[in-house]
Formats: C-alpha cells, structure tokens, sequence
C-alpha cells in the first residue's frame, strides 16, 4: 500500500468498506517482512473494490437514465395517443 509521510494509507479520497479498512489497518501493525508479502495481494483487493463501486456507480446512473428515458416515452406515447384520438374525432366528426 502506499503509505505518506505519516505513515497511514492514502485511499486517493474514496471510502472504502470498512471491513477493508481494518485489514490495511491489521496489516500495517504486521512486521515489514509479512506486510511486504501481503502488499501486493492486498492492492489487488483494494482496487478491486474500487473497480467494482465505480461499476456499480456506472449502473446505478444508467439505470435512473434509463428511468428517466422511459417516463420521457410514456409522455410522448400519451400525447400522441391523444392527438390520434382527436384527429379520429376531428375525422369521425366529418363523416
């Protein structure tokens, strides 16, 4: 993990779950030979995590466009069930 001047670990401003946050906690207090063995595994989980909440991130907005996209649509479809119905009117009226 990358460590600053202070010896804590950077997490480039983003939240990461708690149970991941005590165990780059729980491997930080290890001796430096174990916590050299373990770093790497340990970015692999961290970025992981990220990858996966940014995924989520991406679905979640997708869907709520998605949302949007079809209240948009049932608009528009009414409307023109409307115009339909007063042209047959309008037509109907005619005859």
């Amino acid at each position: 993990m990358t460590t600053s001047s202070n010896g804590s670990t950077e997490h480039k401003n983003e939240q990461l779950p708690m149970d991941l946050s005590d165990l780059i906690s729980a491997v930080e207090r290890l001796p430096a030979e174990y916590q050299a063995e373990l770093d790497r595994p340990l970015k692999r989980v961290v970025e992981y995590t990220r990858r996966r909440r940014r995924i989520l991130n991406l679905i979640q907005e997708a869907l709520s466009q998605l949302r949007m996209d079809m209240k948009y649509l049932m608009f528009d479809l009414e409307a023109t069930r409307r115009e339909r119905d007063s042209y047959k009117d309008a037509f109907d009226g005619d005859i």
